[in-house]
């Protein structure tokens, strides 16, 4: 037997030896092909030869050693404003991160005293620790900001780029849709309106459009269009004003607060016709083969929804985007239900699952109300749970386009997040207008961030892809603020006991 057992042995020894033989040779062959200079190796350990020949190679990080030691900020004149935040390590590197546009850097500066200290790298476990503090609309800000930026950290540490890190990539191009505000039927606007469309699909080659429309504006002379219209804009003041020193009045019992149920305003037969008339033109110009989208129909119910949608079927518009608010599923569904064009909503929704027993995209979804999910990443949990989001659409029937009117920061963060995602549709791209904004950054890899409509995913460069232009974001900072990731001590102390949501 025990001869047996030693034949055994040495024959498993023999085949140990044989394989590493080939591994070296197969080393060895790569590298001479790879143009690799290995003179006076040949004798070397394979140890020794890989240490040697990658000596070279730069090591952005240690990172099991990587630690959070600063959250800084700079609020940019995007979309009224849009802070970014930039988190610092222990080694030099840090990631850059969006809070949604519109939204507080509190939100994110907030859970800086939750993150100190952590390793980056644990996205999903720092998700988790600070999601309970993320809510639906602006308020899910801070907590997707820091993930976007984690994400950038850890691809910086790894040297690998985002999409790597989710699961690797279904495309390296990700289709745009085009945001083209201002629709009017007005004569002395129009020429102006249309010009901005052709521009949209010749010269800017995007090849899906939408148009925000409100159905009040797009009659003739808007008058006659609304029942009920003037009891909820009969004030001077607006919805949102902005005081004198810069602060926000609210207004908060004007149409623009009340929810679509709320207001018994509804359209007349000359509204009707003016969408029409206008979705009728968009056709006309862009013609068959590009899809077009529509938003902002003003605060009407689902019945006036209804109304509208058919008048529009004729078109083939690619969805409708919200009609009601989303957690009305039960109205959702009957939009959907009476129209053959696609509903589509989810903006504002934070989670698959909310926090503790909130609604998530889980509930819209297993409601079957929609045809498309739109969320906005910034908003719905960054990237790692947005594509989640979208992976349980997926395995309900339903696609995925990405709501988004951030900076390039969080714009980027989306083009990783949908070049790993199988059933995403398009992004929008809500600064098109915009002629600072792709300047805002620079891209650390070989391609341009747009080209014909199209984001250029990176392929060799890591982390998000991009870095600040400190000039030119400096020129476009907020007037009330223009601070500029500046050391943020006052956030450091965690002041509650117990972070979370059960006793």
């Amino acid at each position: 037997m025990k001869t047996e057992f030693k034949k055994i042995l040495e024959k498993e020894k023999a085949e140990m030896h044989a394989a590493e033989d080939n591994s070296r040779r197969d080393f060895l062959k790569k590298a001479a092909a790879g143009g690799i200079a290995l003179g006076g190796m040949m004798n070397a350990s394979i140890e020794d030869t890989i240490d040697y020949t990658t000596q070279r190679v730069s090591r952005a990080s240690s990172p099991a050693d990587l630690r959070i030691t600063d959250m800084r900020y700079a609020v940019v004149q995007n979309v009224g404003r849009t802070p970014i935040i930039r988190i610092d390590t222990n080694q030099g590197i840090y990631g850059l991160g969006e809070v949604r546009d519109s939204g507080d850097e509190r939100y994110a500066l907030m859970l800086k005293s939750r993150i100190l200290g952590q390793n980056p790298c644990n996205v999903e476990m720092i998700f988790k620790i600070i999601k309970q503090f993320g809510y639906h609309g602006r308020q899910a800000g801070g907590v997707c900001g820091v993930e976007g930026a984690l994400w950038d950290l850890c691809g910086k540490a790894y040297n690998v780029p985002a999409w790597q890190l989710l699961g690797g990539k279904y495309r390296t191009k990700v289709r745009l849709y085009s945001d083209t505000p201002g629709a009017t039927n007005d004569p002395s606007r129009l020429s102006e309106w249309t010009a901005r469309v052709r521009e949209r699909i010749e010269v800017q080659k995007f090849t899906w459009l939408k148009a925000d429309f409100n159905a009040i504006r797009l009659a003739p002379d808007a008058q006659n269009t609304v029942v009920n219209y003037k009891f909820w804009n009969s004030s001077p003041q607006s919805d949102r004003m902005l005081g004198g020193t810069g602060s926000t009045t609210i207004n908060y019992m004007g149409s623009y607060r009340r929810n679509h149920p709320f207001t018994q305003m509804q359209l007349t037969d000359k509204a009707l016709e003016g969408c029409v008339e206008f979705v009728d033109r968009v056709r006309s110009i862009v013609g068959w083969e590009t899809p077009v989208s529509t938003d902002h129909y003003g605060t009407f119910d689902i019945n006036n929804h209804i109304r509208m949608g058919r008048k529009l079927e004729k078109y083939r518009l690619a969805w409708l985007e919200d009609t009601t608010q989303w957690w009305y599923f039960d109205q959702l569904r009957t939009i959907r239900e009476a129209l053959e064009t696609p509903i589509c909503t989810g903006e504002d929704i934070f989670g698959l699952r909310g926090p503790g027993l909130a609604l998530g995209f889980k509930d819209l979804i297993d409601a079957k109300c929609v045809d498309i999910i739109h969320p906005d990443l910034a908003s719905a949990g960054g990237l790692l749970e947005t594509k989640r989001i979208c992976d349980y659409a997926q395995n309900n029937g339903i696609a995925a386009a990405f709501h988004q009117a951030g900076t390039p920061v969080n714009f980027m963060c989306n083009v990783h997040c949908a070049a790993a995602t199988e059933n995403f549709l398009a992004l929008e791209h809500h600064s098109v207008d915009t002629p600072w904004w792709p300047s805002l950054v620079r891209m650390t890899g070989s391609q341009p961030m747009v080209t014909d409509g199209f984001a250029n995913l990176p392929l060799d460069a890591p982390g998000l892809g991009i870095e600040l232009n400190d000039d030119v974001v400096k020129e476009h900072l907020i007037e009330r603020d223009k601070s500029y990731f500046v050391p943020t001590p006052e956030w450091d102390d965690i002041r509650s006991q117990i972070d979370r949501i059960w006793s």
